[in-house]
C-alpha cells in the first residue's frame, strides 16, 4: 500500500465493491395530478385566508 492510495489496490485483487450507485428514476405525474394538487393548494389557502379573516372580525366585535 503507497501514501498514494490509501486504500491499497483492492480493485486490481479482484474485490467487489462494497456500495453500488443506482441513478434514481425522476418522479413523473401526470398533469391532471399535478393541476388538482394545485388547485387543492390553492383552494386550501383561500379557505385559510377567509377563516382567519372571519376570525378576526369575530374577535373585533
Amino acid at each position: 500500500m503507497s501514501t498514494a492510495d490509501p486504500y491499497g489496490d483492492a480493485a486490481d485483487e479482484g474485490e467487489p465493491d462494497i456500495v453500488e450507485w443506482y441513478e434514481t428514476r425522476p418522479i413523473t405525474v401526470s398533469t391532471a395530478v399535478a393541476t388538482g394538487s394545485i388547485v387543492a393548494a390553492f383552494a386550501l389557502g383561500v379557505v385559510t385566508a377567509v377563516g382567519a379573516l372571519a376570525l378576526k372580525g369575530h374577535m373585533d366585535d
